[in-house]
This record gives structure tokens, C-alpha cells and sequence, in this order.
């Protein structure tokens, strides 16, 4: 069994966007904007299920993430894009209640984990992804997690973006990122007392 991470290149990530927001879909607004609030979140699709209106804060272009599966709760900054994607599928939507879930089926139930597979398996096959590992929507949380440890940011700034309660949760994410293993020689490199 392949226990490795699957995750999205940042070349995929913006070829999976491109791909919803040209597919033509009736619910393209609403599926983009799925998308990009899971990536920019780090959320799970269970978590997704789970947002309402009254925990966007549009003034701050911040979104409340209530996480599950023993992760901390927590407050995340969106990015311009986003926001601007989020505030208008909610004007286009009629989100209106402070109570309403946000992401909503055809039934005006949450959106199911079902149905978020199967968007990104569709969305996936239209980017011309390849890998069908990657076809599932928790690839967008696991992507999240590797591109913040590329970034410049701490293990445990990582940490608290993801909501992890333990460091070791986090700590897989950066064997992944070259970067951070370019960074950790020079350290060596630099203080080793090696002659």
C-alpha cells in the first residue's frame, strides 16, 4: 500500500482552478469557491460541510474553521481572490442568514463528501491531471499543508494554520518540500562542527 502524500503542484492547483472557473458548470461559482476556501484553509471535506455564514468576517476577509478529527480551531486570512470569489458566490446565492451553512447541494443540504469527490475526480479529468490519486478532496488539505511548509513559514506557523494539535501531525508535511531540506543543509553547512 502507497502511504505517500499525494498532493497538487502549484502548476496543477492553478490548472484544477482554471478548470472549474472555465467549465461551464451551473454550480461553477459556488464549486471554485469550494474549492479555493478548502485549499486556502487547509480544510477537510467534513469541515467544509460545517461552515455558515457567520463565521466569515468580511470586513477582515477572515473565515472561522471549526475542524474536526481533534484539530484546533481556528481563524484564517483569506486571500484577495478568494474573498472576492466568496463574496460574490454569497450576493449570487442569496447567503443570507448568519445561520446557513454556506455550501449547500441542489437539496439545500450541505454538500456532501460524496459529491466533493466526485467534482474533483470531474475537475481533475478536465485540468488533465493524470495522477487519479490525486482525485480526491482531501489532495486539496494535503496540498495546502506541503505549499505552506515551501513557504517561509515555521513548523509551527504550519501548524497553527492547519489547526494540528500536535507538531508531529505537521512534521510529515516538510519531508515533502525540497526547499525546506535545501534550507536545513545550509543550516548544517553553516554550523556544523564537522572538520
Amino acid at each position: 500500500m502507497d502511504t505517500t502524500i499525494k498532493y497538487f503542484t502549484q502548476d496543477e492547483l492553478s490548472r484544477l482552478f482554471n478548470a472549474i472557473k472555465n467549465s461551464g458548470d451551473r454550480h461553477a461559482l459556488r464549486n471554485l469557491c469550494i474549492f479555493r476556501v478548502a485549499y486556502r484553509c487547509g480544510l477537510r471535506a467534513s469541515e467544509i460541510r460545517l461552515l455558515k455564514l457567520e463565521y466569515y468576517n468580511k470586513s477582515k476577509g477572515e473565515l472561522y474553521c471549526k475542524r474536526l478529527k481533534s484539530s484546533w480551531n481556528n481563524t484564517i486570512a483569506l486571500d484577495k481572490q478568494t474573498v472576492k470569489i466568496l463574496n460574490q458566490y454569497i450576493k449570487e446565492y442569496g447567503v443570507k442568514e448568519e445561520s446557513e451553512v454556506l455550501f449547500k447541494s441542489q437539496e439545500q443540504n450541505p454538500i456532501s463528501r460524496k459529491m466533493l469527490d466526485y467534482l474533483m475526480k470531474r475537475y481533475c479529468q478536465m485540468a488533465k491531471i493524470k495522477d487519479e490519486n490525486k482525485w480526491h478532496f482531501h489532495c486539496l488539505k494535503h496540498s495546502a499543508a506541503v505549499h505552506l511548509a515551501e513557504s517561509d513559514l515555521d513548523i509551527k506557523e504550519v501548524q497553527f494554520w492547519l489547526g494540528h494539535k500536535s507538531v508531529n501531525s505537521t512534521l510529515c508535511y516538510f519531508q515533502f518540500t525540497t526547499k525546506q531540506q535545501k534550507i536545513m543543509l545550509e543550516k548544517l553547512e553553516k554550523h556544523s562542527m564537522l572538520v
